[in-house]
């Protein structure tokens, strides 16, 4: 190693433990790909991996306090949520590396690592293709809670996306209205909630919302003339029921971020404070043939512009 890090023991295999948040670690989105991450860090480091689930919000102190007793040398806590105890539990175990994912670090500690994948630049990139493939000028967005910045964050870069590439597009948006033990796990209200917004006439709906925007994601696939668009990793692969009608995925690559932070950690080259991921656009797979070369072209000037700041989202962090 080229030096000690807290948390690591020289000639010990690297122990990891992953906390979810509410929806489970087979989510098929947020949770699911931090774990695949961590497994593959694991991997790449010869180390140790396991999780924890959260049912509700009393699981975050209790899951991390767990993983302590354990002498673990990682810590993983997935989700904005998660942020407070996160914080909190390096501040009072400055032997362990935490890495708390959609945690932003406003205050730098040098064994907690904020993985920032900006969701205004992910939901932007959706928006963008959604303005140019709509043909009733109406797009939707199926969200969480507005309680957590990252989701309000995708719904203000996919609204801003969509005007970006269709000035008279008409954006149709609903936050679930239930309490954070429900709002990422209520699949039957995220079907019902993209039905609404087809009646209303959208015809390519963004779900941002774990599990319960894959409710909305499989709704759509029974509907015609509809397109869906998944979020966080390539729901073609995750969510097969909703193929029928899944244009692409707004990708945040989660996974490979994760797996870089904890073999940063095993090379003793960790350091706190926020690392920034990346974003993109999953394959067209079965649409590939309707994005058209101008559509591509107008997409890769839209991500070169969200990454060197010449393009802004419209999301103002409150």
């Amino acid at each position: 190693m080229a030096q000690q890090s807290p948390g690591v023991v020289d000639d010990q295999p690297l122990k990891i433990g992953v906390i979810t948040d509410i929806g489970g670690v087979d989510d098929r989105s947020f949770n699911q790909f931090a774990w695949e991450g961590s497994q593959q860090g694991a991997t790449a480091v010869g180390g140790e991996v396991s999780y924890l689930e959260s049912e509700s919000r009393q699981d975050y102190e209790k899951h991390i306090n767990s993983y302590v007793e354990r002498d673990t040398d990682v810590i993983v806590t997935v989700g904005f949520a998660l942020g407070e105890a996160t914080t909190a539990a390096a501040k009072d175990h400055p032997d362990i590396i935490f890495i708390g994912i959609d945690q932003d670090q406003t205050e730098t500690l040098p064994n907690l690592a904020g993985l920032i994948i900006p969701a205004d630049h992910s939901g932007f990139l959706a928006g963008a293709l959604a303005g140019m493939m709509t043909r009733s000028n109406t797009v939707a967005v199926v969200l969480g809670t507005d309680q957590i910045p990252p989701v309000v964050a995708f719904k203000e870069g996919w609204e801003g996306g969509a005007r970006h590439t269709n000035p008279q597009v008409q954006t149709l948006a609903k936050y679930h209205p239930g309490t954070l033990n429900v709002v990422f796990n209520d699949p039957d209200w995220g079907a019902a909630t993209a039905r609404e917004f087809v009646d209303q006439g959208a015809d390519v709906v963004f779900a941002a919302a774990g599990n319960t925007g894959n409710g909305a994601l499989v709704a759509l696939a029974e509907e015609e003339e509809v397109y869906c668009i998944g979020v966080d990793a390539d729901q073609w692969q995750t969510l097969p029921e909703a193929r029928p009608c899944l244009l692409t995925s707004a990708l945040r690559h989660i996974g490979p971020g994760v797996a870089q932070l904890i073999t940063a950690v095993h090379n003793g080259e960790f350091s706190g404070g926020n690392t920034i991921g990346t974003v993109g656009l999953a394959p067209f797979y079965d649409f590939d043939v309707l994005v058209t070369d101008q559509m591509r072209d107008t997409l890769d000037t839209v991500l070169t512009g969200l990454k060197d700041g010449s393009i802004t989202t419209g999301y103002a962090p409150s």
